[in-house]
């Protein structure tokens, strides 16, 4: 059995070495964006972002449903956050000849529910893949701007339609929301890499976690019982 010293000392050693590794992985050694250096957590989120991105892609299958929509027609009063909020949504609208008129902070929008849609999530997809670029040239905006407006646009279309009981528009309004354009925005600029093409780094990622975890645990406990000090339930 281990003396008092060993144990003390093992338990002085992993804690010594706990820490050494910590130092560095708040150091910026890891590769990141733009071949800058970065620091160990952010270097493993953004591995995570890039493995959820390449898992949420959702556009073209929703752009598939938009078509059973073609030619339905859609009216709705958009009652946006601000006045401002307002012209920037009718903005988008008319720059895809879409008829639409800012009154206050109110949008009022006539045209096909299917093409509406399927524009959207065509700009999404440009955000997905991030072509802001593109989105900046067509509106003249920036493109995160671009996005997060239609995003309040199709909040506000989502609480019309279900005002109106057009519940099954509302609820597909509400999934291209959701599934479309929230993680076009969110994962923006971030580069999508297929979990199967990682999954050396994905469980050396979630191995070191666990043995870092148990790591520090065994440390404490060594120390602890060194020092004389039982760990009881």
């Amino acid at each position: 059995m281990a003396s008092t010293v060993q144990l003390k000392t093992t338990g002085i050693v992993l804690l010594a070495s706990f820490f050494v590794v910590l130092f560095a992985i708040f150091s910026p050694l890891f590769p990141g964006a733009g071949g800058q250096k970065v620091n160990g957590l952010d270097f493993l989120d953004n591995f995570f972002n890039q493995l959820s991105k390449s898992s949420a892609y959702y556009i073209p299958g929703q752009l598939e449903q938009a078509k059973k929509y073609d030619g339905q027609q859609l009216a709705v009063s958009l009652k946006m956050k601000s006045a401002a909020d307002a012209a920037t949504v009718t903005q988008l609208f008319t720059t895809n000849t879409i008829d639409a008129v800012a009154e206050g902070e109110q949008v009022k929008v006539n045209g096909d529910f299917g093409k509406i849609i399927a524009l959207m999530l065509g700009d999404a997809d440009l955000m997905y893949k991030n072509d802001g670029a593109a989105l900046q040239a067509k509106y003249g905006m920036d493109e995160r701007q671009a996005v997060y407006s239609w995003h309040q646009a199709l909040d506000a279309m989502e609480k019309d339609l279900t005002r109106a009981g057009q519940f099954e528009q509302a609820k597909f309004v509400k999934n291209c929301m959701a599934k479309s354009v929230e993680p076009a925005y969110n994962f923006y600029e971030v580069q999508a890499k297929p979990v199967k093409e990682e999954m050396v780094l994905l469980i050396a990622a979630l191995a070191f976690y666990v043995i870092y975890t148990m790591w520090y645990g065994y440390g404490l406990l060594y120390l602890f019982e060194g020092l004389g000090i039982k760990l009881d339930h």
